[in-house]
Parts: structure tokens; sequence; C-alpha cells
């Protein structure tokens, strides 16, 4: 394993940025807040990457105390990533950082790749005004994946697919809404009001957006 580089500056950003400034480290935490991967779905989901710096990235993320490696018991019997609390502790990083490049986004380019539960940090933070907590399972055009409202700090942020159990809410709306939402352009609550986005459910999640719109 090669050895860390460093700024070599006494600052706390620049420490920070030794561990997680190299291109792809943050992504690949974006990925693991929805809880253990293997390398093949991370690889998957995060199309650009090679295999050896996918590779090498997890190394030096292991190292850094940021993620951790354990094999699956049978029959699953497959290594899996995921973050350790330090680790997950970037996700108000991300979340700052997803803020901060709302206005960035734009229109979607050609070249650009999409994945459904990429959404999934910006609903968050739409919702996090939002009375009560719980799993919310949100569908678009792109796919379904489902959020953990109020989580816990040593369980996932997201998740890929509908909801392991029924949701609290289920929130629908189509793509061009997401990206209103993603852009900062829009509410949440004025999207429900305008009809943009239909929500059903029984708990207090889905009432409390009911009630706000």
């Amino acid at each position: 394993m090669s050895p860390r580089r460093s700024y070599d500056q006494y600052c706390s950003a620049a420490r920070a940025l030794d561990l997680v400034g190299d291109r792809w480290t943050l992504l690949i935490v974006r990925e693991l807040l929805a809880g253990p991967r293997r390398y093949t779905d991370l690889h998957a989901d995060l199309p650009g990457v090679s295999t050896d710096v996918l590779a090498s990235r997890l190394k030096d993320m292991e190292r850094d105390g940021l993620t951790t490696r354990r094999r699956l018991p049978p029959p699953g019997a497959a290594y899996v990533y995921e973050l350790t609390r330090r680790g997950r502790a970037l996700l108000p990083v991300l979340q700052a950082l997803g803020e901060w490049g709302q206005g960035e986004l734009g229109e979607p380019r050609p070249t650009d790749a999409v994945r459904a539960h990429w959404f999934a940090l910006p609903l968050l933070r739409a919702l996090a005004g939002c009375e009560g907590e719980g799993v919310v399972e949100v569908r678009l055009e792109e796919g379904v994946f489902h959020l953990y409202v109020g989580a816990g700090e040593d369980t996932p942020v997201y998740g890929d697919g509908p909801a392991p159990a029924e949701p609290d809410a289920r929130l629908v709306l189509d793509s061009a809404t997401c990206t209103a939402l993603a852009r900062g352009e829009a509410g949440l609550a004025d999207a429900v009001r305008r009809g943009q986005v239909t929500v059903t459910g029984d708990g207090t999640l889905a009432k409390a957006l009911r009630e706000a719109a």
C-alpha cells in the first residue's frame, strides 16, 4: 500500500483533505451511506471509476479508519465494505457540499450517468424540516429507493429499491420535480401542494407532508 499523501499543513481542513480529498473518495462514502456494499455493487454505481482506482481508494479508506471490510456468512460468502462511525460522520459534509453545489447542476449533460438513489441526499435535506421520522419510499422514473429519516448514527441513511417493509410515507414524483428539488429551486411542501409529488401512507411523516402542503 502506497504511503498517504499529505498537504503537510497544520490545519484541520488540510488534514481532512489528506483523508477525503482524493478523487472518488467522497462518492464512495455517498454509496456506503446505504449500508454494506460489495465491490461489484460499488463499481456498478460509480460509473467512470477504474477497478484499480476503486480498489486503491477502498484500501486507503480502510487504512484511515473510514471503512471496514468483512465477509458475509454463507450463502453470501462475499466481502462487503461499510463505513465506520468516523466514516458515517461525513454525512453532514456531503450534505453541505451537495447544498453548495446545487447551482452547478443545470440541465443534465448527455454524458451524465444517473442513478435514482443519487437523489437520496437532496431529498433528505428537503425532508429535514418535517415532523417525525421513519422510512420514506421514493418512486422516480429512474427507479425506486428508500430513505431513513431521523436514522441513528449506526444505521444506513438510505437504501436502493423498495422499502423492506411498509413505509411510513411513499412519495411519487417525476424527474423534473426531483431535479428541481435537488437544485433547490422548489420546496417539498410546495411541490406536494401543487400536485407534483403524491404522498401516501399513514405515518407521521406522511401526515406532516400533507399538512404542510
